[in-house]
């Protein structure tokens, strides 16, 4: 019986009359077309041109709400949340404990089967080891930051083991499950069902799109004719080699990241000077009346303009702001799998994800968090089970078990390489909420290491790249701070972000 359920929680009644009503709303003489008084001959038609044509703004109108469960995480990384047309709240791994038996279960018997097991249950097992492992420093740590936390045992306690698991579950497999509501328009689960079988995993992502659609269809079934693949003459397209030269591509990169997380390798030369323009054309004024560093200012200085301390970041509909569209970075990065599918949720920043499949590593390859790196015992620990590990997908595939379902068994640690490209708009965004010492302390390194190489080549723009708290310090809001109880403990606005303050 398969682990994945779909459910179609949310989504607008009558689509279809809507999308037509929208497309003659555009020609109407007579104001806006009424969805409720539709012909529906006369609908069925224009839908299927507008579909065959790609007019397909009008099929945006149609949002559908889905709670999916029984999926993996590597399916989320590598279909739900690899483009930026969607919504997703999932369960979190950082702050929920992981039990037992949590992971896919591919359709696989006799010799594969035995070894997949014993391999998920050692991930497990080992997870609940480093995290009870991990507690002590990270006991160390908060009351380093947070000297009441000694009066008070139980919340020590308690935040420990959250801090403890965040870290503890790089050495979980991507195949852990997760569940979560996902919500997308009909043209996004148009474009999943065209590239169902290409995806991968391949097996677990057609079975997670053709319930999506099911569900749609029992809730509307006189849409069946735009799933209908042979009116439009789509043919199935493979891309991905099974076989790379994966070795030296990995030398190549690692050595071009010069011991960085994220190395900045592309930016227009003109970024600040483009900025400086742009403000300027906005507000009508000559460089002579306001010069570069001014117009920089009030593009991204909180203490200029109020509205970047905003939390509901409000610089995608703002003129001014709206400059910041034109700068641009590109960074090659190195990440974790975990850390990336929280990068990855920053759907403005476009990045080459690989496919898994041609990178596969046949030796351990993978990120260690600092916290682990603190002891000793604890890294020999962790490096020998992830050694371990490995030695355990060797021998599943040794007994005739898929690659692709191999794949599930790789650690959330394991290294993901590719290259990013971002605008200012969206990054200085993305930089507020890593740049916090409550982001994981990973990606907030390598964000850290983003904002120092733009410093070093846009000073006036790096110096307004800050956290949340920093941004409402310079606009003069209180409490400084907006994460109430889950303040991180370092007074960031005044001391500033330091490499050595993270460990957890």
């Amino acid at each position: 019986m398969s682990q994945i359920q779909v459910k179609l929680a949310n989504f607008f009644p009558r689509p279809l009359n809507l999308i037509y009503a929208a497309a003659r709303t555009c020609y109407s003489r007579h104001g806006i077309v009424d969805p409720q008084n539709v012909d529906e001959d006369k609908r069925d038609s224009l839908v299927e041109f507008l579909k065959r044509a790609g007019h397909l703004t009008t099929f945006q109108h149609v949002n559908l709400q889905y709670a999916i469960s029984g999926v993996s995480r590597y399916l989320i990384w590598s279909l739900l949340h690899s483009h930026p047309f969607y919504n997703s709240d999932q369960v979190s791994q950082r702050y929920v404990e992981v039990k037992p038996g949590s992971y896919y279960l591919p359709e696989i018997g006799g010799k594969p089967l035995e070894i997949y097991k014993r391999a998920v249950e050692f991930q497990s097992e080992t997870y609940r080891k480093l995290t009870e492992m991990l507690i002590p420093p990270v006991e160390s740590e908060l009351l380093r930051r947070f000297r009441y936390m000694a009066r008070r045992p139980e919340l020590l306690k308690r935040e420990s083991k959250k801090r403890a698991m965040e870290v503890a579950r790089y050495v979980l497999p991507i195949g852990t499950l997760a569940y979560l509501y996902h919500t997308i328009n009909l043209v996004t689960l148009l474009r999943y069902w065209k590239l169902r079988k290409e995806v991968h995993p391949r097996k677990e992502a057609e079975e997670v799109v053709n319930q999506m659609v099911s569900e749609f269809l029992r809730a509307v079934p006189e849409a069946e004719f735009l799933f209908d693949e042979e009116s439009d003459g789509y043919r199935e397209t493979t891309v991905f080699p099974e076989e790379g030269d994966r070795m030296r591509f990995v030398r190549e990169f690692d050595s071009s990241l010069e011991g960085r997380a994220s190395k900045l390798i592309g930016y227009k030369e003109n970024n600040e000077k483009l900025l400086a323009d742009s403000v300027r054309e906005v507000l009508g004024l000559s460089r002579e009346t306001l010069k570069d560093e001014e117009a920089i200012a009030l593009a991204m200085d909180p203490a200029r303009n109020g509205e970047l301390a905003h939390m509901f970041n409000l610089t995608y509909h703002s003129q001014v702001q709206r400059a910041m569209a034109h700068v641009s970075y590109t960074f090659r990065k190195k990440l974790s799998h975990t850390a990336d599918s929280q990068e990855q949720r920053h759907r403005t920043a476009h990045g080459s994800r690989p496919c898994l499949l041609a990178h596969f590593p046949e030796e351990p390859d993978y990120i260690t968090p600092t916290l682990i790196k603190t002891s000793p015992e604890i890294e020999a620990f962790y490096r020998e089970s992830l050694e371990r590990l490995w030695d355990m997908i060797g021998a599943f595939e040794r007994a005739g078990g898929d690659r692709e379902y191999s794949l599930y068994l790789l650690p959330n640690a394991l290294s993901i390489r590719y290259t990013e490209s971002i605008d200012l708009l969206g990054l200085r965004h993305k930089m507020a909420m890593r740049l916090c010492y409550n982001a994981q302390e990973e990606i907030w390194r390598a964000t850290l290491d983003e904002k120092e190489q733009i410093e070093a080549v846009n000073p006036t723009i790096g110096k307004y790249l800050l956290p949340p708290c920093s941004l409402r310090y310079r606009a003069g809001l209180r409490p400084y701070c907006p994460e109430g109880k889950h303040y991180c403990g370092v007074k960031v606005w005044l001391e500033g972000l330091k490499r050595s303050d993270r460990v957890i």
